[in-house]
């Protein structure tokens, strides 16, 4: 009768994955048939830098880019790793804050794409991943931040090393989805939200709502606006001074009432008068801060 080799070992696959398998027995796992086995390996936050060297030259793809993964990979084996065959594990490299900067700077003009089905459109796996990483230098941020993809800017307005001056420029950004990162932002300015705050896409509103450096005067204003989910995010945003709270304890969505209940800026005597509200999840939110 002719044997049937298993597809994937399991059980070695759970052992490699375990943080307190031993050096000796990763070694051997190291060496497994099955390349899931060695993925795990190399995914693995306890692996040697010496096990993670040797999988970094595995012929599958998907083990490389788990060892490009790896906080413990060395930033030798990430120089490695950035000229890799595939653009995946060079994407995963890119990535990595052990990268080191002239890595991360040559990397910055590797055009490889992925196309995303849901979204009908290339991604820049690589470029974007550079923009993210905080230790990207700031001239490559600036670089990637003129990027023609809408993702690119984005990635590089999320990076917190982004230059105050990029910052500004990207408030008005054609694109509505690198609007909203530099909304999300934490080092955005209060002026930059305070723009941002008008603007005519909802998730971009929402972002700053939800911003804690956003000024007072602007959740005030968003306090007002005429989607639930931002008023919404107002009352949940611990900066929210006590008027915007009172202005929206008294909203006709239970759903910002139950939120301004649960605000631990709240005062408490606001949150008394909403232990009294009409509806249920209000006054079960508010008695619950009360009782504590």
């Amino acid at each position: 009768m002719k044997q049937v080799r298993k597809m994937r070992d399991w059980d070695a696959e759970k052992t490699a994955r375990d943080p307190k398998t031993d050096r000796e027995e990763l070694e051997t796992l190291a060496r497994s048939w099955d390349w899931h086995v060695r993925r795990a390996v190399a995914q693995n936050p306890c692996a040697p830098p010496t096990i993670l060297d040797e999988l970094a030259r595995d012929n599958v793809q998907w083990v490389r880019e788990a060892v490009a993964g790896n906080q413990k990979t060395s930033p030798t084996v990430l120089v490695l790793l950035a000229h890799d065959a595939d653009g995946f594990v060079r994407a995963t490299a890119a990535l990595s804050e052990s990268a080191p900067p002239d890595v991360l700077e040559e990397l910055a003009h590797d055009e490889t794409v992925d196309f995303e089905y849901t979204r009908s459109k290339n991604r820049y796996i690589t470029q974007e991943a550079v923009a993210k990483n905080p230790r990207t230098p700031t001239e490559v941020i600036k670089f990637l931040a003129s990027h023609g993809d809408e993702d690119v800017r984005a990635s590089a307005a999320s990076n917190q090393k982004v230059p105050s001056d990029v910052v500004f420029r990207l408030r008005t950004d054609q694109s509505w989805v690198v609007r909203k990162r530099v909304a999300e932002s934490p080092v955005t300015t209060v002026e930059v939200l305070d723009w941002l705050a008008a603007d005519r896409i909802q998730d971009v509103r929402k972002a700053v709502a939800q911003n804690p450096r956003t000024s007072t005067g602007s959740l005030r204003g968003l306090a007002m606006d005429r989607d639930t989910d931002i008023r919404v995010s107002v009352a949940k945003n611990p900066c929210a001074d006590t008027e915007t709270l009172e202005v929206l304890s008294e909203d006709w969505s239970w759903k910002v009432r139950d939120q301004v209940a649960k605000n631990p800026s709240t005062p408490e005597e606001m949150v008394r008068r909403l232990a009294k509200d009409g509806d249920q999840s209000v006054k079960k939110t508010a008695q619950a801060r009360l009782d504590k």
